[in-house]
């Protein structure tokens, strides 16, 4: 290399550098996985959560297309609110 000498590593000191980063990708994956589980677990705890609610329908009855309104106060009025 252009007059550079390459330093000489000795093969345990190599072997001890793969073997940490063995360790570190595995511990890693483990890390993925579980978080994989994590939100596929809490995406069917809301699926749950959320399914025990009925759907509500609501009809109108009148012809002329006015619903009622439930007001601040309560109250309710017919075509409009306050």
């Amino acid at each position: 290399m252009d007059g550079e000498q390459m330093a000489s590593i000795p093969y345990f000191v190599h072997e001890g550098e793969m073997s940490r980063a063995e360790r570190a990708n595995k511990r890693l994956w483990i890390a993925v996985i579980l978080l994989i589980v994590c939100l596929v677990g809490t995406n069917l705890a809301w699926t749950i959560y959320e399914s025990q609610f009925q759907d509500v329908l609501i009809t109108q009855d009148n012809e002329d297309g006015v619903n009622n309104f439930i007001g601040n106060d309560g109250a309710i009025f017919n075509g409009g609110s306050d």
